[in-house]
C-alpha cells in the first residue's frame, strides 16, 4: 500500500476548521461534520472525525443516536458524563480514554454536569475534549463501552503512549480496544524542550490540542493545527512550550473514499 502513495505532508491550521459555535457549545471540526460539507475533506486515512469541543456546566449533547462508528473520546479540561442505552455512565477526565463502539446502534448523551454523580455542589467549570471517530473494520458489531486511566508518569515520559488500538503490535500495551485492527491512537504530554519520534505509517494524522510545538522540516505548529502525514513518517516533535499531541497511526484507508 504504502509504495502506490505519494509522501505527502499536508498541514492544516486552527482557524481552518469549520465551527460550530452555539450558546454552550464551542465545536471546531477538522473534517466535514454536520451540515460543514466538503466533499474533498471527509477523512485521512481511517480517521473521519476530530471535534475540538468546549461545553459550559450544566450542559452538554442530549441523548443521540450512532452506529457502525468507533468513538473515542479525551479530556483536556474539566470532566465530562457519559450516559448510553447499554446502562453504561462514566465519568471522563484528563488523561482517561474513554471509548464507544456504536456497532449495530447505541444512544448516549454526552454533558458537563459531573456533580450529579458524585453529589458535589455545582461548578461553572468548561469542559475541553476531543472526540475522534474511526470506521470499525467489521459493521454489525454488539455495541461496547470500555474507559481506561493512562498513567500520568507514561504521559510525561517523553514518548508517545498508546491509548487506544486495535492493533495486534498493541495487545499488550495499556490502552482501550477499538474494533479495527488497522488504527491506533497515542497520546503525549511535553514539557518545554520534550520531543518525540513519530511512527512510521501509510496514514497519520497528528492534532495539537494545546500548546505549541515545531515539527521537523516543517516548522511551528500552535494549538489547533494539525497535520495529516500519508507515506511518511519518523518526524521529530518539539516543544516550544507544555503541549499536548494526539496522533493516529492509521495502516489503511476508508474504503471506496
Amino acid at each position: 500500500m504504502t509504495a502506490a502513495l505519494q509522501p505527502t505532508v499536508d498541514i492544516r491550521r486552527s482557524q481552518e476548521r469549520y465551527k460550530t459555535e452555539l450558546s454552550w457549545l464551542d465545536s471546531k471540526h477538522s473534517f466535514s461534520f454536520s451540515h460543514h460539507y466538503d466533499p474533498q475533506n471527509t477523512h485521512h486515512g481511517l480517521l473521519l472525525v476530530n471535534n475540538d469541543d468546549i461545553v459550559t456546566a450544566g450542559t452538554g449533547f442530549e441523548t443521540h443516536p450512532h452506529q457502525d462508528m468507533e468513538i473515542v473520546t479525551w479530556v483536556l479540561q474539566g470532566s465530562l458524563v457519559h450516559q448510553d442505552s447499554t446502562g453504561h455512565t462514566g465519568l471522563i477526565y484528563p488523561g482517561l480514554a474513554q471509548r464507544m463502539s456504536a456497532g449495530t446502534g447505541i444512544l448516549h448523551s454526552e454533558k458537563n454536569d459531573s456533580w450529579r454523580l458524585d453529589g458535589a455542589s455545582t461548578h461553572t467549570d468548561p469542559v475541553h475534549f476531543v472526540q475522534m471517530w474511526v470506521v470499525p473494520d467489521e459493521e454489525g458489531i454488539t455495541p461496547g463501552y470500555e474507559q481506561l486511566e493512562i498513567d500520568d508518569a507514561l504521559l510525561h515520559g517523553g514518548g508517545l503512549v498508546t491509548v487506544a488500538s486495535g492493533m495486534d503490535r498493541h495487545a499488550d500495551a495499556a490502552a482501550i480496544r477499538i474494533k479495527n485492527k488497522y488504527a491506533g491512537l497515542h497520546a503525549a504530554r511535553l514539557n518545554t524542550g520534550d520531543s518525540v519520534i513519530l511512527p512510521d505509517a501509510p496514514f497519520l494524522h497528528l492534532f495539537v490540542p494545546r500548546g505549541t510545538v515545531t515539527l521537523e522540516a516543517s516548522g511551528k505548529l500552535e494549538a489547533g493545527d494539525s497535520v495529516r502525514f500519508t507515506a511518511t513518517g519518523g518526524q521529530r516533535i518539539t516543544a516550544d512550550e507544555p503541549a499536548e499531541i494526539l496522533v493516529w497511526e492509521m495502516h489503511a484507508t476508508v474504503k471506496g473514499w
